[in-house]
């Protein structure tokens, strides 16, 4: 049923229509009873909450829902904290509903059947509120087309990507680019690679990035110096052991995170190899514990801010009638710790 007013929901749950629209709005107390009467009626006949918003005629709320999939994961307090930066900027307001998907289901986030339950949940939630939109932020980039259905209402993604909505990303392919031509630049032929998994897109552009210098600087190529991991220390670890195990080690290794540079490290005190003199080793993400390391990570910094700042312009730009604008990719930037050393020759 899609006609369906708060009017049809007070008549059948007989109450008022202000007591509906009390238990919508959550604007004032109303008895336990009467309440989950009034929820189970809103249940059975499939009413969508952003119709009160159309049949109470409220004005705009200037308020923006925030789905984050999970608030503890490295990367959505920043971009968070850009969207808020945007709003404060525009007059908005902000709602932002936390999924806990990495501590609900951790390595599951390719299935969304798996999640999409909490998804529908949260958008439930978001436009009970009367949000005007909606940005989703994921934990890790992948597709996500056709997890939400707004009902109308307009909706961005961050670090993630969708087919059908706006979705705002950094530049992964050039960062991993820019990362190999810092190594090339301080000497560094040989250079080694430990991805991601590849069924992941950051890893399979940062790997992009990292052919696209092989070729373009003319570096031997050697498939024995690109491994895949899985993000994790231990990866890193094992990985690296089979690396500085060759007959002709690298010189460098790029990891594609910042974790599994770590994973790196330790293999490499443990097989004799001192970082960076003996052995260069760079990062990915800039996370918080890589300045605090001995050698500091040389890293790549991710413009979480700056595209969480970029989502809440979009969505403002939309709910305007204007066009999202999309502008080029923010980019990342190069942090030049103590981790990468010129080659001994």
């Amino acid at each position: 049923m899609t006609n369906i007013s708060i009017k049809d929901i007070a008549a059948k749950a007989q109450v008022s229509t202000a007591t509906v629209s009390y238990v919508l709005n959550g604007t004032r107390n109303v008895k336990q009873n009467t309440r989950e009467r009034v929820l189970q009626v809103i249940e059975e006949m499939n009413y969508k909450p952003n119709n009160a918003a159309q049949s109470l005629k409220r004005r705009r709320t200037n308020t923006i829902g925030v789905i984050a999939e999970d608030v503890t994961v490295f990367n959505v307090p920043e971009i968070i904290d850009g969207i808020h930066d945007c709003a404060e900027r525009l007059d908005m307001h902000i709602l932002l509903t936390n999924m806990r998907l990495d501590k609900r289901i951790r390595h599951s986030l390719d299935d969304m059947d798996t999640y999409r339950q909490y998804a529908e949940s949260a958008v439930s939630e978001l436009l009970s509120k009367q949000v005007e939109g909606i940005i989703y932020i994921g934990v890790h980039p992948r597709d996500l087309t056709g997890l939400c259905d707004t009902s109308g209402k307009p909706i961005v993604y961050t670090y993630s990507y969708t087919q059908s909505n706006p979705s705002i990303q950094y530049d992964d392919e050039q960062a991993a680019y820019d990362a190999m031509k810092h190594l090339i630049d301080k000497g560094h032929s040989r250079i080694a690679i430990i991805s991601g998994i590849m069924n992941s897109i950051p890893s399979r552009l940062r790997f992009n990035g990292f052919y696209k210098a092989v070729t373009e600087f003319e570096l031997p190529f050697d498939p024995l110096l690109i491994k895949m991991g899985d993000w994790e220390a231990e990866s890193g670890y094992q990985l690296t052991k089979e690396l500085l195990g060759l007959s002709v080690p690298p010189t460098a290794i790029l990891a594609m995170n910042d974790v599994m540079a770590v994973g790196v490290m330790r293999a490499a005190f443990e097989m004799g190899f001192a970082i960076p003199e003996q052995l260069s080793v760079m990062g990915f993400d800039n996370r918080e514990f890589t300045q605090y390391l001995i050698p500091r990570i040389t890293t790549m910094d991710l413009p979480l801010h700056e595209i969480g700042y970029q989502a809440m312009e979009a969505i403002s730009r939309i709910l305007q009638g204007e066009d999202a604008q999309i502008s080029e990719k923010p980019l990342c930037r190069l942090v030049e710790r103590d981790s990468v050393a010129p080659p001994k020759r």
